[in-house]
């Protein structure tokens, strides 16, 4: 299923609903929540908004009768709401599944998990593929510009419908990690516990240029047409080379070296017939990477996406400063790295944890060994459970 069927199938099997408290259990396909804007659009921070909003979401476990005992699970750049289990024998696994679902870190024989898809997505949230209501068509390259703060906002906004006052957990990694961080920051008498992992402050300027690498590839794709692509044929080669791009910061050289080396590809015995044909393993592997991601996501997304990711920056809530902007946070937090992470280094992951030490926070941070580079948060590595179960545990 695409991205395209697979939105539809969640506005047409879940319709709009509305939440009193009852029947939040049990994880079930995606369901589409509108929230209320009819009185007046929902403004975002750089200045758009929005006439309608509909937010896709997955929830586990049972909501407790004092609604205290919710995790909010915010996911990275190009996942969705599935964020454990399977709806149906022979589905996809949820994207964390080593961390959340019974009896696992995140447990939701105790905990009721909510994971909601982010704005601008196009995976059931409104997004640029979503239809604008004003002119009946999709939004494409006029969706508004969105930022982590209008994501979380958004979450914000879901937690209200579904009636919880108090999150008992926020937890995301890489780009979730920020939206787990900003949640803390922005609604700070909201969220008693923040897991942020594989995350930091803010991106460094090496991942600036690889995203605005994957974008030029995208914009410069022949299919683009300047963003008005829908209905016709999608540029999936310049988004191919955008994730082929991206997925290199997910990995580490040493995780890399023990997988493929410079092993030729198991189907290439001899040099390739020409230039453009994949002869290592490696190659094959990128690529086939970038052919399945074209298929499942919107280019127009991947765009409004990661400049969100690009613009954000925690210490924007201490004019800069990010001892001051950690004063605000109120709960207590857990922040994992990784050794062999190179997108978000353990350096930048260890700056945030001495801002929040100096502003007298509650906080522990444990950098963790691994060879498999930013993707170790996906892994659910045992040093990385042990630590998120203890931490939940209190």
């Amino acid at each position: 299923m695409n991205w395209l069927e697979k939105q539809a199938t969640i506005s047409e099997e879940s319709g709009t609903l509305k939440f009193d408290g009852a029947n939040l259990s049990e994880g079930r396909r995606p369901r589409l929540l509108r929230l209320d804007v009819d009185r007046e659009p929902f403004r975002l921070e750089m200045g758009g908004q929005l006439a309608e909003l509909d937010v896709a979401f997955e929830t586990f476990g049972t909501l407790s009768s004092k609604r205290n005992n919710a995790v909010l699970i915010t996911h990275a750049l190009a996942a969705d709401s599935h964020v454990a289990g399977s709806h149906e024998p022979g589905e996809r696994r949820g994207w964390w599944n080593e961390v959340v679902g019974p009896g696992k870190p995140i447990d939701t024989d105790r905990f009721f998990v909510i994971c909601p898809n982010i704005l601008g997505s196009c995976h059931g949230t409104t997004g640029p593929s979503s239809t604008n209501p004003l002119t009946g068509a999709p939004y494409g390259p006029r969706f508004p510009r969105i930022t982590v703060g209008d994501w979380v906002t958004v979450h914000g906004r879901l937690l209200d419908a579904l009636g919880i006052e108090r999150l008992f957990a926020v937890a995301g990694g890489s780009l979730g990690g920020q939206q787990a961080l900003e949640l803390a920051l922005r609604f700070p008498d909201r969220v008693s516990r923040v897991v942020v992992v594989a995350a930091a402050a803010r991106l460094s300027a090496q991942g600036l240029a690889f995203n605005a690498c994957g974008r030029t590839a995208i914009v410069n794709d022949p299919n683009f047409n300047g963003g008005d692509y829908y209905g016709k044929a999608h540029p999936t080669s310049g988004l191919s080379a955008a994730r082929m791009m991206a997925n290199i910061t997910y990995l580490s050289e040493e995780g890399m070296r023990g997988t493929f080396g410079r092993r030729l590809r198991e189907s290439q015995g001899a040099a390739a017939r020409d230039a453009l044909e994949a002869e290592f393993a490696v190659e094959e592997y990128v690529a086939e990477q970038g052919r399945r991601f074209a298929a499942e996501f919107d280019a127009n997304s991947y765009l409004a996406i990661s400049r969100a990711m690009d613009h954000y920056d925690a210490a924007v809530w201490g004019g800069g400063d990010l001892l001051k902007a950690c004063e605000r946070i109120e709960a207590s937090v857990l922040l994992l790295s990784f050794d062999s992470d190179w997108l978000y280094p353990p350096k930048d992951c260890r700056e945030l944890a001495l801002a929040l030490i100096r502003a007298g926070k509650r906080v522990h941070h444990a950098n963790i060994p691994s060879a498999h580079g930013h993707d170790s948060f996906l892994l659910g590595s045992p040093m990385m459970n042990s630590f998120i179960h203890a931490f939940l545990d209190g």
